[in-house]
């Protein structure tokens, strides 16, 4: 199979890059900042797989904000129209999207069958969602992938820490409270390759046992075998990343009962201290 991937890039994208050519498959790279140019280049494949997408962990400006909206929203829309312009079919088009989805809370439990929240990263995941769900009007089968929390050591939010972990610097965020829903690289590659293979709608790219801040801290300390008493208030976080310090210090508890019950995907790291053993095997 020949895939046209899109924003390939990225800490995922160049998983998913390596994983699809170990299975066989051809990848073809494009960027949207050329719609046209990645239209054409979709017409000679057998489906998209769309990662692009100004990255969420850094300070939200105003511009900030507009370039994650624009380049999940705008920058899709226009491929999809390149590619009706230029009449071309997708038999398939698998998306990103985010957890974020859902709002954020330290009580309630989201599966994809939850309603969306109403906050900015929820608004944007729902206009970035409806982007894709219009390939269906070129032929696709469309799937989306709601990512977590993804833990790897050559990107994503593990990679940060491990530094300041490392030198036993690290502790909890905020109060500790808020849900962390992770997921082992690992396993949003087979998520995503199934979704590639045989699904259709939205699935969840989360590990189906979260945990809280505090407890994922507590792991990850003593699996680098150092201490973790060095808290992060709430108020250094708003310095740091302003609006979205306010996803980091709340958080949600997300679980993929489609994932496992209709895309039929078994975890290979269901529980987060064997994914860190994983991780982090040799490179303590």
């Amino acid at each position: 199979m020949k895939l046209l991937l899109l924003g390939g890039s990225g800490f995922v994208g160049k998983h998913l890059c390596a994983a699809l050519q170990r299975r066989g498959d051809r990848v073809v790279s494009a960027s949207l900042r050329d719609p046209e140019a990645a239209a054409e280049a979709a017409r000679a494949c057998d489906g998209v797989v769309n990662l692009a997408g100004e990255p969420v962990a850094q300070r939200w400006s105003a511009a900030v904000k507009e370039r994650i909206v624009s380049s999940r929203t705008r920058a899709p829309h226009r491929f999809l129209e390149a590619c009706r312009a230029a009449g071309i079919r997708l038999p398939f088009y698998v998306s990103a999207s985010a957890v974020g989805y859902y709002g954020t809370s330290e009580s309630a439990s989201f599966d994809e069958g939850s309603p969306a929240g109403d906050d900015f990263l929820a608004r944007t995941c729902v206009a970035w969602e409806a982007e894709a769900l219009r390939a269906r009007e070129l032929g696709a089968r469309v799937a989306i992938v709601r990512t977590g929390i993804v833990l790897g050591t050559d990107g994503g939010a593990l990679q940060k820490m491990l530094p300041v972990f490392r030198l036993g610097t690290g502790g909890i965020v905020g109060t500790g409270r808020q849900w962390l829903s992770w997921i082992h690289i690992a396993d949003v590659l087979g998520i995503f390759l199934a979704a590639i293979d045989r699904g259709e709608g939205a699935y969840d790219a989360t590990a189906p046992n979260p945990v809280t801040n505090a407890a994922f801290t507590q792991a990850l300390a003593e699996a680098l075998h150092r201490p973790a008493v060095f808290p992060v208030p709430t108020f250094a976080l708003r310095l740091a990343l302003g609006e979205g310090a306010d996803v980091v210090a709340s958080g949600q508890r997300v679980l993929p009962k489609r994932t496992t019950e209709e895309l039929g995907y078994a975890f290979i790291y269901p529980q987060l201290e064997p994914a860190l053993a994983d991780l982090l095997a040799g490179c303590r």
